[in-house]
């Protein structure tokens, strides 16, 4: 009965754009119980049939808006099965080892020193752009593939092998799109996806499938990117940390935004809000990987602003940019003027071309002598979006300057 009944509860769930954690809550506020004896995991034990829900069905039901009697019905979901992460995987699975490999014997001293690397190569992308770490990026991610290949190893020893592999295909991914490379990036991408759930690391696999999912978004694959990012969180949140699936949120919300209309609107602002409650679960003494150290407030504070932008929310967008650039690292020169270019373009969409027409001067000047795409691309949206002012004096000057760009 367990199983039927879970499905049932996964269906209605996604039905209604809810996470886990979402319908945990609503449980808890149909019971009318104090705290959360019911939290996101226990609705994961219940989806997969590892528990029942006994006592708890009348809330859970009244919390779905459905008689208890329909929860306990099998049924025939209708329409194919969800993507999983498993459909966007290579084709030709490129990390599988050589026969009669011939390469020295590895211990975990070469996975630290892969670690070092991959780690150096995430710091050196806060201050520099894709155009400076394009080469760096794809040099030791071939290094780190012909060593997993080649060499023989211990199966710890290849477990976390493939899961630095997986990181360092995150990073070089990232850095391979803002580059311009976006077919590249997709590759690494994929293949960072199929290192990461051979090494049974699901968080890291979401990671890198919301990362893709980002890139689909924002170069015209916008329904390709929001099913891989609804594929990344439903597969990787029952084992994610708070920031983690804070972060796959964050995607799903931003994917929501960039297909468009009134109700992809009111899910992104919903994914927007999980997110919020996501991270504020995370405490002192839980743990995340390494590579979530920016995932904070303020992060989720910049996502926020960028989906009222792009709904032209402007009143709600421009105080929130302002009030991240005031405490931004003004070192992180890519970051610095991609934010001021949703700034520019919601003070375009408040009324204010002058105010637009400067921030985007600072825009343009921080983009010289930043190798960006994603900086690049944001000022042509900027200097279309300001034609429709050219009239005024400021703006005029400014797009009769750049309009090479």
């Amino acid at each position: 009965m367990g199983s039927s009944i879970g499905a049932t509860i996964r269906h209605l769930r996604e039905e209604r754009g809810w996470s886990q954690a979402r319908l945990a809550r609503e449980v808890c506020r149909a019971a009318g119980v104090i705290g959360e004896p019911v939290g996101r995991q226990e609705i994961s034990r219940w989806e997969t049939g590892k528990r029942t829900p006994r006592e708890w069905l009348p809330f859970l039901a009244a919390a779905l808006g459905i008689p208890v009697g329909a929860l306990k019905e099998p049924r025939e979901l209708a329409g194919p099965p969800l993507p999983t992460l498993a459909d966007f995987l290579p084709a030709e699975d490129l990390l599988k080892p050589l026969s009669g490999r011939t390469g020295r014997r590895i211990g975990m001293d070469a996975v630290d020193e892969l670690q070092q690397r991959v780690h150096g190569l995430r710091l050196a992308d806060d201050v520099l752009a894709g155009g400076d770490l394009i080469r760096p990026a794809l040099r030791d991610l071939r290094r780190a593939v012909k060593l997993h290949r080649e060499s023989t190893y211990t199966s710890e020893v290849g477990r976390q092998l493939l899961r630095q592999i997986g990181e360092l295909a995150q990073i070089a991914g990232w850095i391979a799109s803002d580059a311009g490379q976006h077919t590249e990036a997709e590759r690494i991408y994929r293949l960072g996806i199929s290192a990461a759930r051979q090494a049974e690391d699901h968080t890291l696999a979401g990671n890198l499938a919301g990362s893709l999912a980002y890139q689909l978004s924002n170069t015209g694959r916008e329904m390709e990117g929001l099913t891989l990012a609804q594929a990344a969180f439903r597969d990787s949140q029952a084992e994610a940390p708070p920031k983690a699936r804070a972060l796959y949120l964050d995607r799903v919300a931003w994917a929501h935004t960039k297909v468009g209309g009134a109700e992809n609107g009111q899910q992104a602002m919903r994914a927007l809000g999980e997110a919020g409650q996501a991270l504020s679960e995370d405490s002192e003494g839980t743990e995340s990987p390494a590579y979530l150290y920016w995932v904070d407030a303020g992060e989720l504070r910049v996502m926020e602003s960028r989906v009222y932008t792009e709904l032209h929310r402007p009143l709600r967008a421009v105080p929130l940019l302002r009030e991240v650039l005031s405490a931004y690292d003004a070192t992180h020169t890519r970051e610095m003027a991609l934010y001021l270019s949703w700034l520019a373009v919601a003070l375009a969409d408040a009324n204010e071309p002058e105010e637009a027409a400067a921030v985007a001067e600072r825009v343009i000047s921080l983009g010289a002598c930043t190798p960006s795409e994603r900086v690049a691309e944001r000022v042509r949206v900027i200097l279309s979006r300001l034609r429709e002012y050219v009239d005024v004096p400021e703006v005029a000057a400014l797009l009769t300057e750049h309009q090479a760009a």
